[in-house]
């Protein structure tokens, strides 16, 4: 039997071995976070969570939730990380009956960090392998918590960035919020246009055409930082998007 105690005497014996206090500090005063930090990277958090899996190639879909769930509920920002980083290396014993529990992971989480990586990594992960669970997006998107909402725009930007998914789907959550006022929301709508736009440039520009005088200037520079330039002049932006004027001064 796998336990949490197993899981986090591993982890913190790995954590105190490579964090430092100077990473500790600095990445607790970029993410403006309230939780510890041993000092740990993200390379060196991801590898962890796979040796423990790895060591425990046994462990239940009980088990690795016991032990997620576990990890999230400590102050520890790697602990954290980690049950994220071991939802994603187990990702086949996860069901679709998980997402209202992993959703009471975002709630949990206090930083883009953890939402992000939950939102697009295991819970996106988890709505390519169970298409039923796109049905509990639109409750998601009207959430008063803009950590949900935001969860509920980037579940599938896996998916649309392969020039998969469901496009329609996302308009209609994206469009509900395209003139809220946080910063996270409108991030998340201009990220997903512009990965969406590498594959499908006439689906984000379709968006952005019929939302252009609600949508706000960063949602609108995101989303059309790909596309062509005759669309982007179709929008009153420079034919030029800043990224390619500097690429070209820089030539």
């Amino acid at each position: 039997m796998t336990t949490p105690a197993q899981a986090g005497t591993f982890l913190r014996r790995r954590f105190v071995a490579v964090g430092t206090k100077r990473r500790a500090a600095n990445d607790r005063a970029y993410l403006k976070s309230d939780l510890r930090f041993f000092g740990a990277t993200v390379p060196q958090i991801r590898q962890a969570a796979t040796d423990f899996a790895r060591a425990h190639p046994d462990m239940t879909r009980a088990e690795l939730r016991s032990i997620a769930g576990a990890l999230y509920a400590t102050d520890r920002y790697e602990f954290r990380s980690a049950a994220i980083a071991l939802l994603g290396r187990s990702a086949p014993l996860l069901r679709e009956a998980d997402l209202p529990w992993l959703i009471r992971l975002v709630r949990a989480s206090d930083t883009w960090a953890h939402v992000d990586w939950l939102a697009a990594d295991v819970i996106g992960g988890l709505i390519e392998r169970y298409p039923a669970g796109l049905k509990r997006l639109p409750a998601w998107a009207a959430d008063k918590s803009f950590w949900v909402r935001r969860t509920a725009l980037l579940a599938q930007v896996r998916a649309l960035r392969r020039g998969e998914g469901d496009f329609a789907l996302f308009a209609r959550l994206a469009g509900s919020m395209v003139d809220e006022r946080e910063f996270f929301i409108r991030k998340a709508i201009g990220w997903i246009l512009r990965e969406t736009s590498k594959k499908r440039p006439e689906l984000a520009f379709g968006f952005l055409r019929d939302h252009r005088t609600e949508v706000s200037a960063l949602s609108l520079q995101e989303g059309a930082k790909y596309l062509p330039g005759a669309m982007r002049a179709k929008l009153g932006l420079p034919a030029r998007a800043a990224w390619q004027l500097r690429d070209e001064r820089n030539a």
